[in-house]
């Protein structure tokens, strides 16, 4: 009769029988064997990674009395100051072998000049085809003809949190430069510098001059766009967010039809779903979105949803919350539907709703107020979904609102603020821009306003 250590003993030599690379070191025959390395990835895609150098011009700020010549000539002759020059760097990927770079908004932002600096130390004009503030993605292009390097683009989707991934930019303007990571989270919210908020977050090294660059996985196919760290000294401390490759094929294919991002509209307002509200709807656990507001005739509202609807899936992707669910709509191609499925009470169902752009039901017949009210300097539009959608303002608003307001204007120094309301200037209910453009050419002793802001109402009154 065999022992218990006789039986363990012939266990173990079955098992290394069965498993002879176990029982069996194997000699590496070569240095690929022994050496991992990222180089051949590197090699691949860092061609297709540009320095992207954008500058502007900014107006010095004059006091109105050095319009006097006689005031002038008290401080010595001397004129206006001159304009100055502001820079930003940042980097880029081409997608395209005629030169289209996609980057960061915020690196193009404003900029009277871009070049871009490839990684051979080829420099090149740039022209601006398409920015996009929502999504904090910019589409520029080489002025001159060429047969340039391009990284292809990936599939975000397919990424999983641990997946090895390498990040290519210009850090601190050192020079290209390439940090490896993994991914540490994906569909992160709350990062507060896109409207979609819908990030990966990687451990590779990202500091600033990264943003715009690339963000790659090990096949060298672009799966994000840098373009925000967590820090508080400036430097990375390893939580880096990028915009997934979704996003930028998206706002890429805008780029190659036009210079003005249409997405999808809704015409709807989303609530997330606390523990509470998922404990009274009976659910095991706070997801989905629900429908808090409808417009009529909007998309949502002729596929049948109705207020207190929760939204769970959409295209075969679990929803977690609102953010989730913009990402998903609002990176839909037009002219085409969303597979969603929802819960009106205890009963699941599927709908599909259709990809429209917010249609503009009132002309926005836009007007730049000057003269010396306090709304010279402001740019106005009248509201409608489409521009209610591009100002990411609540859908059943109307009248007049601000766009745009010049730096150094009166309207600028009085405080106004894009996406102010202007309800009524001396009595005078303002409806369209054209009300408000007549009103402001007046010249009252006293000006009174209210301008909604928040939603909430403000009265102000300046001296004319």
């Amino acid at each position: 009769m065999k022992t218990k250590v006789q039986i363990l003993f012939v266990t173990a030599l079955a098992v290394l029988a069965a498993v002879p690379a176990l029982a069996q070191p194997v000699v590496p025959e070569s240095r690929a064997q022994v050496a991992l390395s990222f180089a051949p990835v590197v090699r691949q895609v860092a061609p297709a990674v540009v320095n992207v150098y954008a500058s502007r011009k900014v107006e010095a700020q004059v006091n109105p009395l050095f319009a006097d010549p006689l005031f002038r000539q008290f401080f010595g002759g001397r004129g206006v100051p001159p304009a100055r020059m502001e820079s930003s760097l940042g980097s880029g990927t081409i997608i395209d072998r005629t030169g289209l770079i996609v980057t960061n908004h915020h690196v193009i932002k404003d900029a009277t000049d871009v070049k871009v600096a490839l990684a051979d130390r080829r420099e090149f004009e740039a022209d601006v085809v398409l920015k996009d503030e929502r999504t904090d993605l910019a589409v520029i292009k080489i002025r001159e003809k060429g047969d340039y390097p391009v990284a292809e683009i990936g599939d975000s989707e397919t990424l999983q949190v641990g997946d090895l991934v390498l990040a290519i930019g210009n850090p601190f303007g050192v020079g290209q430069t390439v940090t490896q990571g993994i991914v540490s989270a994906l569909a992160r919210t709350q990062v507060g510098v896109a409207d979609y908020q819908f990030f990966i977050q990687t451990d590779a090294a990202i500091n600033p001059g990264n943003s715009g660059g690339a963000l790659v996985d090990l096949q060298g196919r672009l799966v994000g766009v840098p373009s925000a760290i967590y820090s508080r000294s400036g430097g990375s401390i390893g939580i880096g967010f990028a915009i997934p490759a979704t996003i930028v094929k998206f706002v890429v294919e805008q780029a190659k039809t036009g210079n003005v991002v249409r997405r999808p509209w809704l015409g709807a307002t989303l609530q997330n779903v606390t523990a509470d509200v998922a404990e009274t709807l009976g659910l095991d656990r706070p997801r989905g979105a629900l429908i808090a507001g409808l417009i009529p005739g909007g998309p949502a509202a002729k596929a049948g949803l109705k207020i207190g609807d929760l939204l769970l899936t959409i295209d075969g992707h679990d929803v977690d919350d609102p953010d989730g669910f913009g990402f998903r709509f609002g990176t839909r191609p037009l002219g085409g539907t969303a597979k969603v499925t929802i819960r009106r009470g205890k009963a699941t169902q599927q709908i599909e709703i259709a990809a429209l752009a917010a249609p503009e039901t009132v002309p926005r017949d836009e007007r730049v107020i000057e003269g010396a009210s306090p709304f010279a300097g402001t740019t106005v539009v009248n509201l409608s979904p489409a521009v209610a959608e591009e100002l990411r303002l609540p859908f059943d608003a109307e009248g007049v609102v601000v766009r745009d307001v010049a730096p150094g204007s009166p309207a600028a120094r009085v405080g106004f603020q894009k996406g102010d309301f202007v309800v009524e200037i001396n009595g005078t209910r303002i409806d369209r821009t054209a009300t408000l453009a007549r009103v402001a050419q007046s010249d009252p002793g006293l000006w009174r306003l209210v301008v909604k802001r928040d939603g909430q109402l403000v009265r102000l009154a300046f001296r004319g």
